[in-house]
């Protein structure tokens, strides 16, 4: 099982930077696969990689996620080349198509039709990373721009079809899309014991496109806490679960939300995002089951968290991407120490 660590958040803006980089540039030495970087409405997740390739030597540098309405096709492409150039080619691309509260009021651009900007956006990306003229004629992308004075370039950077892209999907098309398309998958809202609801629809597309399950890298979200005080541990989950699933996306929009109501848990899904829209977050919070986290998350005693790692194994996770907890660089980094002895223990 390989290991990853996220950094950022959807209200992260720096406060701590210097803590961040220690805690990567641990990550590094520790053998962590990879760091992805998030970004919302704060701290991009480009500039923050470049950086950090020039403080690590082996970790993998990934964007967890570019926003694909923030940026055009060949402006990605183009950091995508310059990111894996300067990290000696430890760049993993990782592209969303986030949600409309965030891509119509934030970037003003239509959110309508994501499955299908996100699959030609892909394709743009490949062809101009692979160093082939941008041509492209599609339902959200045509390329050069018709009736204009624009022409059909290649980029002149070296060609470097090999870097790989992962998406973070949850939708059952745009799962099957990742199946078709990608070379791995940014998953949340994982219940191993309902792993087809998510991994199902991967694997019908990979199928579709000639490939199996195998061939795509599996990691999801792996918020993970150990301690005996378990009723502790639920209360702290029990708020990031209601913020999930009423406030990451609209009323009408929330894939999240949904994603967990396809996994069989519709009537609490739907009961805490009403209440979270209608500003009873108290009882919001207080809706969500101990069942419920103690599947979606790794918390518990340690014989509970090591049973949800083996069972995310045997689901098909090839990494888990850890989030370590601390209010300084080294209660960060001693958390990680501890998660990975763990999970390492656990994969043997």
């Amino acid at each position: 099982m390989k290991t990853a660590i996220s950094i950022g958040s959807a209200y992260y803006n720096g406060e701590d930077w210097e803590s961040m980089v220690e805690l990567v540039e641990a990550a590094d030495r520790l053998g962590v696969d990879s760091v992805w970087s998030a970004e919302a409405w704060g701290m991009e997740a480009v500039s923050m990689l470049g950086y950090l390739a020039s403080r690590t030597s082996q970790i993998r540098l990934g964007t967890g996620i570019m926003q694909i309405s923030a940026r055009t096709p060949a402006s990605t492409a183009m950091t995508a080349l310059s990111l894996s150039r300067i990290s000696n080619d430890r760049f993993t691309l990782g592209l969303g198509a986030s949600g409309p509260q965030v891509v119509e009021g934030l970037h003003g651009a239509a959110f309508a039709k994501p499955l299908t900007r996100m699959r030609e956006y892909v394709a743009i990306v490949r062809k101009a990373i692979a160093g082939e003229r941008i041509e492209y004629e599609g339902e959200q992308f045509v390329l050069p721009r018709k009736g204009g004075e624009g022409k059909a370039l290649r980029l002149s950077m070296p060609p470097n079809p090999d870097i790989p892209i992962f998406l973070a999907t949850l939708g059952e098309n745009s799962l099957e899309m990742t199946g078709e398309i990608a070379n791995g998958w940014l998953g949340t809202c994982f219940i191993p014991e309902r792993a087809d609801v998510l991994l199902g629809p991967i694997e019908r597309g990979a199928k579709r496109a000639g490939r199996s399950l195998d061939e795509i890298e599996i990691e999801i979200n792996a918020p993970l806490s150990v301690s005996e005080d378990v009723e502790s541990l639920l209360d702290r989950a029990r708020q990031g679960m209601a913020f999930t699933l009423g406030a990451m996306g609209s009323a009408k929009t929330n894939f999240y939300n949904a994603a967990f109501c396809r996994a069989g848990y519709e009537d609490v899904a739907k009961e805490v995002q009403r209440l979270w829209l209608e500003g009873d977050r108290g009882k919001a919070v207080a809706a969500v089951p101990d069942e419920m986290l103690l599947s979606a998350y790794m918390i518990g005693t340690e014989d509970m968290v090591r049973e949800r790692i083996r069972a995310c194994r045997q689901a098909g996770v090839n990494v888990l991407r850890l989030g370590p907890e601390g209010k300084t660089a080294k209660e960060r980094i001693a958390n990680l120490e501890y998660s990975l002895d763990l999970i390492r223990s656990e994969s043997e």
